[in-house]
């Protein structure tokens, strides 16, 4: 398949071939015939990525607070690291897609192979999207007209929440593409629209629909033609739909609007408001979000879930087809939004044309080629390469953040062959694949898995495939490296844990390695050296200043994350393993209560181990601290002496003959020295890093606590 891709670090829009994604539970595959260019939202996108690193951060001054707390409290090379990665990582250009549907995954009912169907899918001639984002075509609505559905249900979403009667008196400020499906939609309605734009071509489609029109580029006052439109009473509502950095139509919507009247920002303003404006009209205001409930909603978006239709009568879905009928009805009419048509291949063209002619609204890519053609499901990213099986030839299955900024140039840095990079959508594939220097990139994970070729597998996927992929790696007879954590029930250990016995006797017996990084940093190597000169047992406090993510982020859910006591505290359970050297015999915890009837997520919690050689230790996972306070902190007490790690860039020595501190340039939490270790166990054959019985003590410890704590009051 092909898509198109924005590069943020320079604005520049390339069009990349990828592996064909595969239909997943809840998730439709379209075969795209035509897609929408949106003018407004994708200009601003392709401005934004063409702007200087300074104009990025004036633009985006939450994401600098961001940046300046994690120099704080990781460093200044580690931070312009991840804003360098962040840019470095192409966007999905797109979200009005048209096609006919190719297959569909599991648990999608009411679509099938063949039906027309309309999607937020992205430009490409292959998208994959949930069953709740796309919709069915009437057969009297063509697809040109259809690929106008997503955006036009942003503006039908605005109009909802602005609850417009027969017979009142709306203005719609900024009369682009949205704005000018949002008159028509006022329209239909029964009201009377006043549009006000400083474009007059634009203007005159508004009039073409039956709006009245205020010039701004003729000097017309907007205030007063809204007052003159409304008969001297103030207007009943006003949707703002331009996109500007300007105060003025916010201001402008409410010195023209009736008292108690309602404004709602569909598109882009600047927000600096006068009080008196809305006090003493008593004005309604509200910022739209997109197409509609569900938006932004994983559980609606991604898993499937619809609301009920009782109490959420429009949803995204919902105002898809709403729009569809509209079309189909003649109540909205496209065609004349129709400026330019250009060949999907030909998409650079249709972006020039997007950031050089602000006249153009209705830009459309069209999709010819034939959809048998699209559905390779691998590419040869470097045929040139050879492969030396006496080494590590690696396949990673998944490529996200974690695996394209550390993990992957970590295996490189080890020395790792790169064969295959498998991914369910395929596109991200191919970015960090072609990036690193893989062989291919492929959705096929099994024929990756059972390729002869590849002596190794790399799992960097979301936590409840893990032991999936890694059982299936195993019985293939691969070497395993598995991103933390193993399992996340004792069941799926228990599995995976068998799955890799049943294997010792093959030869030579494949590896398995756990991402626990930490016990490679060059700190802690130093801290372990210190502590073996000492017999006796030892007392750590270990603090991990996570800090706060959503309770419905996918971490948070224990049947996909596990929780972020299994997907995350696992790395300072293994590490106090790691540092006593000895079987974790005891272990007690307790997690923040509950408050006011709210459900507190297990990630504020205390974790007590203790340690056959009499050693115990205390890991604070902690949630609610302060950005700017450093991320981990581990101290050891042991013989009248003390260590002390900060965020693995300082350590700290109290008491110790020969030893003050240890300081490095940069964070350092062992992500290379991990992988190096790895790779060279296979191509030497020795033991692998960290014992296999090591490892499941550790999961199953782990898996333990949170059950522990989630039966907790």
């Amino acid at each position: 398949m092909k898509q198109v891709l924005q590069d943020m670090s320079n604005g520049g829009s390339t069009l990349v071939e990828a592996p064909a994604p595969i239909a997943t539970n809840g998730h439709v595959l379209i075969d795209s015939t035509v897609s929408l260019i949106s003018a407004g939202t994708e200009r601003m996108l392709v401005d934004f990525g063409k702007a200087s690193l300074l104009d990025k951060a004036r633009q985006q001054p939450d994401k600098v607070k961001m940046v300046l707390e994690k120099v704080q409290t990781d460093g200044l090379m580690t931070t312009i690291d991840a804003v360098q990665s962040k840019l470095a990582q192409p966007l999905p250009l797109g979200y009005c897609n048209v096609g006919t549907v190719n297959s569909v995954g599991k648990n999608v009912e009411g679509f099938k192979a063949g039906d027309r169907v309309v999607s937020n899918g992205p430009h490409a001639d292959v998208v994959r999207v949930s069953k709740n984002l796309c919709a069915l075509i009437p057969d009297n609505v063509s697809d040109e007209e259809a690929s106008f559905t997503v955006v036009a249900s942003i503006g039908l979403q605005g109009i909802r929440l602005a609850e417009p009667t027969l017979g009142e008196a709306f203005v719609v400020t900024g009369v682009g593409l949205i704005g000018l499906l949002t008159v028509q939609l006022l329209r239909a309605q029964g009201c009377r629209v006043l549009a006000i734009d400083f474009d007059e071509s634009k203007l005159a489609l508004a009039k073409q629909f039956g709006a009245e029109v205020c010039n701004l580029s003729k000097g017309e006052d907007p205030v007063a033609a809204g007052m003159a439109f409304s008969r001297g009473n103030g207007v009943d509502g006003v949707i703002i739909t331009a996109s500007t950095k300007s105060n003025e139509p916010v201001t402008q919507a409410a010195r023209m609007s009736r008292k108690r009247g309602r404004i709602v920002l569909v598109g882009v303003t600047g927000l600096e408001l006068n009080r008196a404006d809305f006090y003493e009209k008593e004005l309604t205001f509200q910022v739209s979000c997109s197409y509609g409930p569900g938006r932004y909603d994983a559980n609606y978006e991604d898993q499937g879930n619809d609301y009920p239709y009782a109490f959420v009568r429009w949803t995204e879905q919902r105002n898809f087809e709403a729009i569809l009928d509209m079309m189909a009805s003649g109540q909205i009419d496209v065609k004349p939004l129709i400026t330019h048509r250009f060949e999907f291949e030909n998409a650079a063209q249709a972006y020039e044309v997007l950031t050089s002619d602000n006249a153009a609204l209705g830009i459309l890519l069209q999709y010819h080629s034939e959809p048998f053609s699209r559905h390779e499901k691998a590419v040869t990213l470097n045929s040139e390469v050879t492969f030396e099986a006496s080494r590590p030839v690696v396949g990673f299955v998944g490529a996200g953040n974690y695996a394209s900024r550390m993990l992957i140039p970590a295996f490189k840095a080890g020395g790792a062959q790169l064969h295959t990079i498998a991914t369910s959508g395929g596109i991200n594939g191919v970015t960090h694949g072609e990036k690193a220097g893989f062989a291919k990139a492929s959705t096929d994970t099994n024929a990756m898995i059972s390729d002869p070729e590849i002596n190794t597998i790399a799992i960097v996927t979301r936590h409840n495939s893990h032991a999936h992929f890694l059982s299936q790696a195993l019985r293939a007879g691969k070497n395993v490296f598995v991103e933390k954590p193993l399992a996340l029930t004792l069941e799926e250990l228990a599995l995976v844990e068998a799955t890799y016995y049943s294997n010792r006797p093959s030869s030579p017996t494949p590896k398995l390695m756990v991402g626990f990084n930490r016990r490679f940093s060059p700190l802690i190597t130093k801290a372990k050296e210190l502590l073996s000169t000492i017999k006796e047992p030892k007392s750590f406090i270990m603090t991990m200043n996570a800090g706060a993510i959503p309770a419905d982020h996918w971490t948070q859910d224990k049947h996909v994350g596990g929780g972020r006591i299994i997907g995350e505290a696992c790395h300072f359970i293994d590490l106090m393993r790691y540092l006593t050297d000895s079987e974790i015999v005891s272990v007690q915890c307790r997690r923040m209560g509950d408050v006011n009837g709210i459900d507190i997520t297990e990630d504020k919690a205390a974790i007590i181990l203790g340690f056959s050689d009499g050693s115990f230790g205390t890991i604070h996972y902690l949630a609610n601290g302060a950005a700017n306070f450093p991320k981990e902190r581990i101290e050891v007490f042991a013989a009248g002496r003390v260590l002390q790690l900060d965020n693995f860039r300082r350590l700290k020595g109290f008491g110790w003959p020969g030893f003050h501190k240890m300081s490095l340039w940069r964070q350092d939490k062992g992500q290379k020295e991990c992988a190096m270790a790895f790779l060279k166990s296979i191509e030497l054959g020795k033991e692998s890093p960290i014992p296999a019985h090591e490892l499941f003590e550790v999961a199953r410890v782990t898996i333990e606590i949170a059950e522990k704590l989630r039966k907790q009051q």
